[in-house]
């Protein structure tokens, strides 16, 4: 087996990943696709803790632009994860990988609670572990949220994976000459204002030391490399 450089990480996962080519709702296709990947890297003994969007699901600035509390969208936000969080798991579950879903608002017919001590024992016994919810507050992003739980569980890598192949100083579709960044410091993301990670939880990361990487998700080996420590994507670290 190889060496691997990251013995725990915590991977974000956009809610867009699940859904269909219109972009909404969960494809049970895509859903698979995205659970054989993580079956890969788990194969190499690694501890995985996952956090998911509802991009495909709800979107609170829609409802924001109607008038809706910032509070109620940004619930309706995280019910959506668990939606989302249930269908990984059920994927997981299917080819033989042992998941545990955790929310962070309690709803114990479908999932546990997330109890820190707890989430560290999943994740000790080799199972997927799957957080729902965000972090169970309004105006918080899951973004935020992963890498929250990526210090409460005391990862040793955050994985954004994306859709995009790495931080570029523009949007590569408008600009397809526009350069793509291998490293940034945590200062250069926040002053670039990087679109795939939210700066509060860039700014997380950095009181904490925890390194991120930004990825692609869909390119074969991509979360291999990562969790080698091999250069892929994007790393923004000190």
């Amino acid at each position: 087996m190889v060496a691997i450089s990251y013995r725990r990480v915590m991977l974000k996962l956009g809610g867009e990943a699940l859904a269909g080519p219109d972009g909404t709702g969960v494809d049970p296709e895509m859903v698979e696709r995205i659970a054989s990947r993580i079956k890969e890297i788990k194969e190499h003994e690694v501890e995985i803790a996952i956090v998911l969007g509802a991009g495909n699901i709800w979107r609170g600035q829609r409802g924001l632009a109607f008038g809706m509390e910032r509070a109620t969208a940004d619930h309706m936000g995280m019910l959506g994860t668990v939606i989302n969080s249930l269908a990984l798991a059920d994927a997981l579950e299917r080819i033989g990988v042992p998941t545990r879903v955790q929310t962070a608002i309690e709803m114990r017919a479908v999932a546990e609670p997330y109890i820190r001590l707890r989430a560290i024992r999943h994740l000790e016994k080799g199972r997927v572990l799957v957080l729902g919810a965000g972090t169970g507050n309004p105006y918080f992003t899951t973004d935020t949220a992963a890498a929250l739980r990526a210090m409460e569980v005391d990862a040793d890598l955050l994985i954004k994976a994306t859709k995009v192949d790495g931080v570029y100083a523009e949007d590569p579709l408008v600009n397809p000459a526009v350069k793509r960044f291998d490293h940034l410091t945590y200062i250069e993301a926040l002053n670039l204002g990087v679109r795939v990670l939210d700066s509060t939880a860039i700014s997380l990361c950095m009181d904490n030391d925890l390194p991120i990487v930004v990825l692609d998700l869909w390119q074969p080996g991509t979360l291999l490399k990562a969790i080698l420590g091999q250069p892929v994507g994007t790393i923004i670290s000190h």
